[in-house]
């Protein structure tokens, strides 16, 4: 299976590695493994603010979450070259920004879940933590960070 061709049958075009908006970089590779650092949700490229359980609905923060997994990966291409290479997903730790009374956070994450899925398959299928939080930088409604793991 190739990635690119998954990409492209689900009409997806990675974005550029975003600059920094602190001091930190990107990317980390050691050994074998990729650390991305978090990816805030973007709409029409600016930060897409909300937070769920006030005003923002579920499937709204999946498809925030969506949007976050493409740029996570334009990422991950920009640190191997090749999203050919990624053996697993190894883990996402998602940031949702919500009310106390909100609990689907796990659900909202399930945006970059499945589409990891659908374009690395099996290697797609990975740990993950999903905590509800009280505000994330610039007010963006979701923020990911991932880990993966590299071949040759």
């Amino acid at each position: 299976m190739n990635v690119y061709d998954t990409l492209k049958d689900l009409q997806i075009s990675l974005p550029p590695v975003a600059t920094p908006a602190a001091a930190y970089v990107p990317f980390v590779q050691t050994g074998n493994l990729v650390f991305i650092s978090g990816h805030i949700a973007k709409k029409d490229g600016k930060p897409w603010v909300g937070q769920l359980g006030a005003n923002m609905q579920t499937a709204q923060g999946q498809q925030a979450a969506r949007a976050i997994a493409i740029d996570l990966m334009g990422t991950l291409h920009a640190a191997v070259g090749d999203l050919n290479r990624v053996k697993r997903i190894v883990k996402l730790m998602s940031l949702v920004n919500s009310t106390g009374s909100y609990t689907e956070q796990h659900l909202v994450t399930n945006g970059a879940s499945e589409l990891l899925g659908q374009v690395f398959g099996e290697r797609g299928a990975h740990a993950r933590s999903a905590f509800g939080v009280a505000q994330i930088p610039l007010g963006a409604c979701v923020e990911i960070e991932m880990i993966a793991e590299i071949g040759d």
